[in-house]
């Protein structure tokens, strides 16, 4: 496993990371027993992953409870990134009386002192501002050792924007992928200013594992898309079909495509199977050509025409 710097963090983390949105059971993605989740935590771990990303609402705190049971005695080896404003059970509360709390409750689950990430998790326009007082709360944390770095979870590039341009944040994650590759207008200012980028969504909620055609039907956080949208995903995948020709699983390239760009510190899939995991994984050190990108890049301008017409998440 290759590893990146951080941006000017400095943290030294694995190519490709572990997003845990998925790990425990839950309504949305079915039942997982906990030794099952504690086996790909240490099977991510055996693979060189050293990067974990998680947040109280994932799975209703299971997926940080199962994290802190399976590193216990090896939380010095990782770099521990959660969140808050996603509430769990539902809602958003970004008040720095919950961000207190919810800190707090994160370090107990993920039993550890500190966090070395600490996110606003999908902030409403106001929280992204680095002028609200709800980023003098999050230095405060630093200050008092609870968290060593502090950014944003983001999607669109107006987003990322706002929050580059007014906060000191020092690590975003970003929505960025082949089908959704707003993220990467911008990048001038994210090496301007020496931003670690973490890519949340890299295989665009499975659809960029191959394993979905326009005949697919979703049940739980995945039946937001309409028919139409389906039939639009699969159109768009199956004109992906040149990238696989050299016998590399579509999942590979996908993130293959994100870490060509030297702006990008990690990629976060997920996975609920020893198989996804040893192929995600195995995306650290696959190369993409520059005329491959060049080509993904212009995918993505021509059927977004040229950024204006954004796919729906």
């Amino acid at each position: 496993m290759k590893k990146r710097r951080l941006g000017k963090t400095g943290l030294e983390v694995s190519e490709v990371g572990y997003g845990t949105w998925q790990l425990g059971s839950s309504e949305f993605w079915g039942t997982i027993e906990d030794k099952e989740a504690h086996a790909l935590v240490h099977c991510a771990l055996d693979l060189g992953c050293n990067l974990f990303d998680t947040a109280p609402n994932y799975t209703d705190t299971h997926s940080e409870r199962l994290l802190g049971e399976a590193l216990k005695g090896r939380r010095d080896e990782v770099v521990l990134v959660s969140k808050f404003g996603h509430v769990p059970g539902g809602g958003t509360d970004y008040s720095e009386e919950w961000m207190w709390q919810s800190l707090h409750d994160s370090l107990e689950r993920l039993q550890t002192d500190y966090l070395d990430v600490f996110m606003l998790h999908s902030p409403h326009p106001e929280f992204r501002d680095g002028s609200h007082p709800i980023w003098d709360a999050v230095r405060k944390a630093r200050d008092q050792g609870k968290i060593r770095f502090y950014g944003a979870s983001l999607d669109w590039s107006d987003e990322i924007f706002q929050c580059l341009e007014t906060s000191d944040a020092q690590v975003l994650e970003v929505l960025f992928n082949i089908l959704h590759q707003d993220a990467r207008r911008t990048f001038d200012l994210v090496r301007e200013k020496d931003v670690g980028i973490l890519t949340k969504v890299p295989l665009d909620s499975g659809w960029l594992s191959g394993k979905y055609n326009a005949q697919s039907t979703f049940t739980g956080v995945r039946d937001r898309w309409t028919p139409e949208q389906i039939r639009q995903r699969a159109e768009l995948i199956d004109q992906l079909a040149w990238l696989t020709e050299d016998g590399t699983p579509l999942p590979q390239k996908a993130l293959a495509y994100l870490l060509s760009y030297p702006e990008v510190g990690c990629v976060i899939p997920g996975a609920r199977s020893i198989r996804q995991l040893e192929t995600n994984m195995g995306a650290s050190g696959s190369q993409l050509t520059m005329s491959e990108r060049s080509r993904l890049e212009t995918f993505w301008n021509e059927h977004t025409n040229n950024g204006t017409n954004l796919l729906p998440w």
